[in-house]
């Protein structure tokens, strides 16, 4: 009887040891749950590296009261968190918000450009030759007078989704790997085939709150075109297979900057009051995209400023709307203030791709990006340098800077770390070209190697309107490597351009001829690095119908590439 009795209190006490862990287990999965920190995105559109006075500040030295633009709060996000000095978007928008959303550099998923609406294969129901994709565009071109010795490759429009049409492509998004997470969407998409239907936000893991599948917006009377039903673009398609974008929830607001961040705060403060699981906010502006449209109040107060003109920047309704954009992130901080949110929210902050220099863009608007060299459209460090800032109140250092090279395919594995995921093993199973930043917030020099990529590339095979920072002419097609110190330019035209970025970063010295066998290995890289990665179809190829004997630019034509693309 003894016997039985103590085996029953051993079984009995066994139970409840197996109960007390299954509950110590179930807490501590509810206390990592809560730790779990929100996550909020902001991503600003043509904002460049000069644009924010903390920046410009860091790389010139210039007090904060010299300078024309205001940057309050965007500057606050700095002294509280960690910034990145040499942190790379691509040259143009939709590369850089393909490759943030798949974690892929933009060419392996063939966004090469962005572009205003063109014909594909999808909105013009046209059969999809082999090799190609249903989102592919026809053709974009500019409309530049001077004779070329290129033809343009082409771009994808669409990130796939795995869709029935996508012919077996589909990427695993950002939201979808953050499958704990509520996620939502709000602002300019621009990687969804120009409207097409079944590769918008909703299709990729996010709530859409407000969004345009567009380049740029109207600042005011916005409203229509996001909200349009009809199919007058793209008339060999239903209307059905249509889906531009959504205005969202009403504001009362009656600019665009505004009622977006009206939106977000909403969406912010609801979410803050249902704890079941955390949040993520992808927060894509508009500002400072063309049209260039600002606040009346805000236009008056920098007409009359007297630092007007400091490095070039002078343009009052710019500097109005960049004031905007400010306004907007600091009413999102002070609204994770107000809610108690601060210490267990991640913001990161960056920009699409470098400013519209003034100098570069045919028409004479837009800010200077110096004295970095050129700007939006080019691969130099005026197009592709842009700001990146982490803050996360007690758990990122304050106040500090990484001079470590990085790229907008780094944002997606960093977001999953922070949140609580093997990146690394995330980054694996879906080939990702991206690594975490998160260990480099508290290893600034990345003494321990956390971060292990050195080689960093670009893509842009078109002749573009915009003129090159090297001479007075239309951009030809350009690519670039980035590895280690040096970055080599390869202007298919047949020019190479080498720079030791750590000595040189404004690319005021071209070491080409003077490192010829650096030149010769760099450039092989890039070549062996495009012919695995990029198709073919976004390849720019010799005009066959060029001739030379009208060329404007000094230097004759020469093909350094055709021989590679033959390979592939």
């Amino acid at each position: 009887m003894t016997v039985i009795k103590n085996s029953m209190y051993c079984l009995i006490g066994l139970l409840l040891v197996g109960c007390q862990f299954k509950q110590d287990k179930k807490n501590k999965e509810e206390v990592e749950e809560i730790s779990r920190p929100n996550i909020i995105f902001i991503l600003s559109d043509d904002f460049g590296i000069m644009d924010s006075q903390a920046y410009a500040n860091k790389f010139t030295g210039t007090h904060p009261d010299e300078m024309f633009y205001e940057t309050p709060n965007i500057d606050k996000l700095v002294s509280e968190g960690t910034s990145f000095s040499q942190a790379y978007a691509n040259q143009l928008c939709s590369p850089t918000r393909a490759s943030i959303l798949t974690g892929k550099y933009a060419g392996r998923v063939g966004f090469t450009t962005a572009m205003p609406p063109r014909a594909t294969y999808y909105n013009q129901k046209a059969d999809v030759p082999k090799g190609f994709y249903v989102h592919d565009v026809f053709e974009h071109k500019d409309n530049i007078k001077i004779e070329q010795a290129l033809i343009n490759g082409i771009s994808n429009s669409a990130v796939p989704t795995g869709s029935a049409i996508d012919g077996g492509r589909d990427e695993l998004s950002i939201a979808e790997a953050l499958k704990d997470y509520h996620s939502a969407f709000i602002g300019k998409w621009h990687v969804g085939g120009f409207g097409a239907k079944g590769y918008q936000p909703k299709d990729q893991g996010f709530q859409p709150l407000a969004w345009y599948d567009a380049g740029g917006s109207a600042y005011y009377n916005w409203k229509g075109a996001w909200n349009n039903r009809t199919n007058k673009m793209f008339p060999k398609v239903s209307p059905e297979a249509l889906e531009i974008g959504d205005s969202g929830k009403e504001t009362n607001e009656d600019y665009l900057t505004d009622d977006l961040t009206s939106q977000a705060l909403e969406f912010i403060e609801n979410k803050a009051a249902n704890t079941d699981k955390p949040f993520f906010l992808y927060f894509s502006h508009f500002a400072i995209h063309t049209p260039y449209q600002g606040k009346d109040d805000e236009i008056t107060h920098f007409q009359g400023k007297e630092s007007k003109g400091w490095n070039g920047h002078k343009d009052p309704v710019y500097a109005s709307m960049i004031k905007s954009l400010d306004r907007s992130v600091g009413a999102i901080l002070n609204k994770l203030k107000v809610l108690n949110i601060e210490e267990n929210t991640l913001v990161v902050f960056m920009s699409d791709n470098g400013g519209i220099d003034a100098e570069v863009t045919p028409n004479d608007k837009g800010t200077n990006n110096d004295p970095f060299l050129g700007g939006k459209a080019c691969v130099t460090e005026g197009g592709i340098r842009v700001p990146l800032v982490f803050r996360w109140k007690g758990k990122v250092q304050e106040g500090k800077w990484v001079d470590v090279p990085v790229d907008c395919t780094d944002i997606y594995p960093s977001l999953l770390e922070a949140a609580g995921y093997n990146s690394k093993e995330i980054v694996a199973q879906n080939n990702l070209d991206g690594e975490s930043l998160i260990a480099m917030l508290s290893d600034l020099d990345n003494e321990n190697k956390s971060y292990s990529k050195t080689t960093h590339y670009w893509h842009y095979p078109f002749n573009v309107i915009y003129n090159s920072p090297y001479e007075p002419f239309a951009l030809t097609p350009h690519s670039a490597i980035r590895d280690g110190d040096y970055k080599l330019i390869f202007d298919w035209y047949g020019r190479l351009y080498l720079y030791n970025l750590e000595k040189d970063p404004f690319e005021k010295h071209n070491l080409a001829e003077e490192r010829p066998e650096l030149k010769k290995e760099m450039f092989n890289k890039l070549m062996d690095w495009l012919k695995l990665n990029i198709d073919k179809r976004y390849w720019p190829s010799v005009n066959k119908n060029y001739n030379p004997k009208k060329e404007v630019r000094e230097q004759p034509f020469v093909d350094l590439f055709s021989s590679y693309k033959e390979q592939i």
